[in-house]
């Protein structure tokens, strides 16, 4: 019964790559592009939430666009003491200079009881970050959420943020004092379809009140000396749309909507990377089980420009189909990487190292997309286990859950650290690579890294 079942959960996500986070609730994704890597920076939805319940920020990385790895959970609201704590992490937008991370976040501001604009620094993306300045960047202000931040041609860094109006500062070069007084953006609306204003339904204040086209959550950029914001627009449910400019300091002309409103989410927010001369737009939606508008995931779709318009993109199932590389399995691979998954959580600390997968139960599993073994066919394959509590396997399948494992590892009670199993068959070339774990009923172990052996 349990090959069955693990057999219908794989098949049910075959080719289902979106949402492409599947042990957290991951909104408000902000990507970035270092060094061949793409640092995903989000927000992190409670698995229990009613409304917008966050505490803290995650990271993710990925060098392929297929598999993710968890890098912890470098920031809470106990590294800003200016915030409320336990609640509204909100989004965030992440960028590096001169060596060092700039973490740019939204809390509660305890001081005035409004969403402030907070900056937390670190040396590495993975932190720890710390909060130099010990209140906010930007102090409390109504609708003073949703930072996006950008660095010019000529250096000069500038911050965006607002709900319910955009506003924008220039950042000195130290990225965390402002350079300027805060001035206000317009033009975002869409003159045809917003000129007439339009009901919502303001949710944090539980009425109604008027608004027209933008709304949050802008994304700035510039590709060919033209300026972009894009941003969710519309009211509740938001779609998103974007406005482009031949300066920083506008006019800036609506452009158009760019994607329709979020499945299973009223909210939807998200941008844009260029890697490897392939483009994708992050987003996020409700559609992880037991998902909706306060427990909401991110999704990615390719695209390609159309000269210097944004296109209109529909959401997929697919998402991302193809990876800018291969996956090398001959490398220690932090388990808590994974194209998809069923049932796994993750651990919730900071730092780059010793990140695991936990709640790990019987016919609970885990797919890597595009795992290239090569010519030569792996001899074996080690596995790094930890708190061992009952009787289980960790078992390897190539493709799909039919048939037998290539590899299957006994765990105990009482096992620890690295063990070891010969691989059977022929596992040359490139293949997905299928991890299920079987066991006794409860929690099985938790599952540090893997890693094939010539």
């Amino acid at each position: 019964m349990l090959a069955v079942a693990a057999m219908a959960a794989v098949t049910s996500m075959s080719m289902a790559n979106n949402p492409v986070i599947q042990t957290s609730y991951t909104p408000d994704p902000a990507p970035y592009v270092h060094n061949d890597t793409v640092y995903l920076f989000v927000d992190h939805d409670e698995d229990d939430a009613q409304y917008f319940k966050m505490k803290d920020w995650q990271l993710y990385t990925s060098t392929d666009m297929l598999n993710w790895t968890y890098e912890g959970t470098p920031m809470s609201t106990a590294t800003f003491k200016w915030a409320k704590q336990g609640d509204n992490a909100w989004a965030s937008q992440a960028i590096e200079r001169d060596g060092k991370w700039y973490w740019y976040i939204c809390a509660e501001d305890t001081t005035v009881h409004l969403h402030g604009i907070g900056v937390g620094v670190s040396d590495t993306p993975e932190g720890p970050y710390i909060d130099p300045l010990g209140k906010p960047l930007v102090a409390g202000g109504f609708g003073y959420i949703d930072p996006s931040v950008f660095i010019d041609d000529d250096g000069q860094a500038y911050i965006f943020w607002g709900n319910n109006g955009l506003w924008y500062a220039k950042l000195n070069r130290d990225m965390i004092s402002l350079g300027s007084e805060v001035m206000p953006v317009s033009g975002l609306d869409d003159p045809e379809c917003f000129g007439p204003k339009v009901m919502k339904m303001d949710y944090q204040a539980g009425k109604r009140k008027m608004k027209t086209g933008y709304e949050e959550g802008p994304w700035v950029f510039k590709r060919n000396g033209i300026y972009y914001i894009v941003y969710a627009a519309g009211g509740v449910p938001e779609h998103m749309a974007y406005s482009t400019s031949s300066s920083i300091n506008g006019p800036w002309k609506y452009q158009g909507r760019i994607m329709d409103e979020a499945k299973g989410s009223f909210t939807i927010h998200g941008g844009s990377i260029e890697i490897g001369g392939r483009n994708f737009m992050f987003y996020h939606d409700g559609l992880l089980p037991n998902g909706g508008g306060f427990r909401r995931s991110t999704s990615i779709e390719e695209f390609n420009w159309n000269g210097d318009k944004i296109p209109f993109i529909p959401f997929t199932k697919e998402g991302v189909t193809k990876p800018l590389r291969n996956f090398d399995p001959y490398q220690k691979v932090s388990a808590p990487t994974m194209a998809e998954s069923y049932g796994l959580k993750t651990d919730r600390n900071a730092g780059k190292d010793n990140h695991y997968l936990t709640s790990i139960n019987n016919g609970d599993w885990l797919k890597v997309r595009s795992v290239d073994f090569g010519n030569n066919v792996p001899s074996a394959v080690t596995v790094e286990v930890s708190d061992a509590q009952r009787n289980g396997t960790v078992e390897f399948y190539l493709d799909n859950l039919e048939g037998r494992p290539i590899a299957k590892i006994e765990i105990a009670p009482d096992s620890k650290g690295q063990l070891k199993s010969q691989v059977k068959g022929k596992a040359a070339g490139v293949h997905d690579l299928l991890i299920l774990f079987r066991g006794d009923d409860g929690e099985l172990f938790n599952f540090k890294s893997w890693q094939f052996l010539h």
